[in-house]
């Protein structure tokens, strides 16, 4: 039986009641899921569902990432809510997909772990997927594993198992959506242009769950433990002098209440060029150079190829900005004289994020 798989949380105790209840069935996973953005999160929720398919002995396939042929496919569909047409549409989609690739593996029957996710709708689902799979000549198979208290059981499983537990669908728009109700900041769609990984970020997340199976690998034990935090996202700054753009380097925390402001140098202290308005400071490259320990010869290289975050709050820190302090810092290859303008739009919040710490 070819089981399309879409998360960890739902196949993890999903394959184990299938094999309960079908022991004569070989199980084979597909984990198709182009829905599921960004493409990081697709790789975290991937590396914990082969983890759990190694602990299971289930075999797994990985189908294609067709992001761009999904999104082409429930366009116009974006702003509906969850379990609605737009949810129909991305369900025939990996249904089709996944009916194709088990009569290609030679597989007469197929389900999907998407049927014990209390988010979806088992008749929506069961509908879906005996429409697709009877098209292609292979048996959906409609299994109910959330009644009796199964729910509280695949939950429980997870929390023995220690997967990775994500806090949204998948799709773009449902995310988006549920970011709006929870007035919280999407940061899951924030890419920095550098590359660097940010905290409380899903690049960050991705990285701890590839060290927690180093550590599974080498035999040592581990705990994930959540912390609490100031996280901080930069959406977009720029520093004018004369309508001209200048090369500039934004450090973390640094927040202005109105976004936009104008004015001069009025102190030079220590290395730091102190601005009139907005608490804001400059600094030279060269002074960055200095507190950071690097060799960037220009501020745009800076910009595109940064060091780790981490370099850049011990930066702020011994240029005298305190733990608590926003106020904003900035890098310049020169300050010059004159009337500058600088533009920050930025946001810091209350965040939670995973620590994985070795025993």
């Amino acid at each position: 039986m070819l089981v399309h798989i879409c998360c960890s949380v739902d196949s993890h105790y999903f394959l184990q009641r299938l094999r309960e209840e079908f022991p004569n069935e070989k199980l084979v996973g597909f984990f198709y899921d182009p829905n599921i953005h960004p493409y990081s999160e697709y790789r975290l929720r991937l590396l914990d569902v082969q983890r759990s398919c190694a602990m299971l002995g289930v075999e797994l396939i990985e189908g294609p990432y067709d992001i761009e042929g999904w999104m082409s496919a429930v366009r116009g569909y974006e702003h509906l809510p969850e379990k609605g047409a737009r949810c129909s549409i991305c369900f025939d989609r990996r249904f089709t997909v996944s009916a194709e690739k088990a009569r290609e593996i030679g597989e007469k029957k197929m389900t999907s772990t998407l049927l014990t996710s209390p988010k979806k709708s088992i008749g929506q689902l069961r509908e879906a997927g005996e429409k697709i799979a009877s098209e292609q000549g292979v048996e959906f198979v409609t299994v109910d594993y959330r009644i009796g208290g199964g729910t509280q059981r695949q939950q429980e499983e997870a929390k023995r198992a220690r997967l990775y537990r994500q806090d949204y669908c998948g799709c773009i728009y449902g995310l988006t959506m549920q970011r709006e109700e929870q007035e919280r900041l999407a940061d899951e769609l924030f890419s920095p242009v550098d590359g660097r990984v940010l905290p409380g970020s899903i690049e960050e997340r991705l990285q701890l769950y590839e060290e927690r199976l180093e550590l599974e690998e080498r035999g040592r034990d581990y705990r994930i433990v959540r912390q609490k935090f100031l996280n901080y996202r930069l959406k977009l700054g720029w520093v004018k002098r004369k309508k001209e753009t200048l090369p500039s380097y934004i450090l973390p925390y640094s927040v202005m209440k109105r976004r936009y402001t104008n004015g001069k140098v009025i102190t030079v202290a220590d290395g730091l060029y102190w601005f009139n308005r907005e608490e804001i400071r400059l600094m030279t490259l060269e002074r960055y150079n200095e507190l950071a320990g690097t060799r960037f010869g220009r501020t745009d290289e800076l910009v595109f190829n940064p060091p780790p975050f981490d370099t850049d709050l011990a930066v702020r820190e011994e240029a005298g900005l305190g733990l608590w302090d926003l106020s904003p810092m900035i890098v310049l290859d020169e300050v010059p004289e004159g009337k500058l303008e600088i533009f920050i739009e930025a946001e810091t919040y209350r965040d939670v994020r995973e620590i994985l710490v070795p025993l």
